[in-house]
């Protein structure tokens, strides 16, 4: 079960080095010129704000993994963040739908999330 919170953990690494890279591969420094002075700063700080959503989770994923795995404030968590990744599943259809692959990629890998999150939560009513 460690091993799954771990790989939950390195998850959400990934998704806070992509995040981080947004500035570059959405040409934020001059795509954000052209919203309102609002509207940019508000980009931006929700963009930092997930970025370190995901790294507090990563962290809590790599410093308690028991605890995730066998509390019920654990299951909570893992459960929490499970929804998180499927509500971001939605939203793809919602706010992105088109029919590109890179599209579908990142619905695929958002799914993936809201699988691996709840795992531990799954695999233990199994046993």
């Amino acid at each position: 079960m460690k091993t799954i919170v771990f790989i939950c953990g390195f998850y959400n690494i990934a998704f806070a080095l992509f995040h981080i890279g947004f500035w570059k591969i959405f040409h934020w420094n001059t795509d954000l010129k052209k919203l309102s002075f609002a509207n940019k700063a508000i980009m931006q700080i929700l963009n930092i704000q997930i970025i370190y959503y995901f790294i507090f989770t990563a962290v809590v994923c790599f410093v308690f993994p028991t605890e995730l795995a066998n509390t019920k404030f654990g299951n909570y968590f893992l459960a929490g963040t499970s929804l998180f990744w499927l509500i971001r599943t939605i939203q793809q259809f919602i706010f992105l739908r088109a029919n590109h692959y890179k599209i579908h990629l990142l619905t695929f890998i958002f799914l993936i999330g809201a699988i691996i999150f709840s795992l531990p939560l799954l695999l233990e009513k199994v046993k």
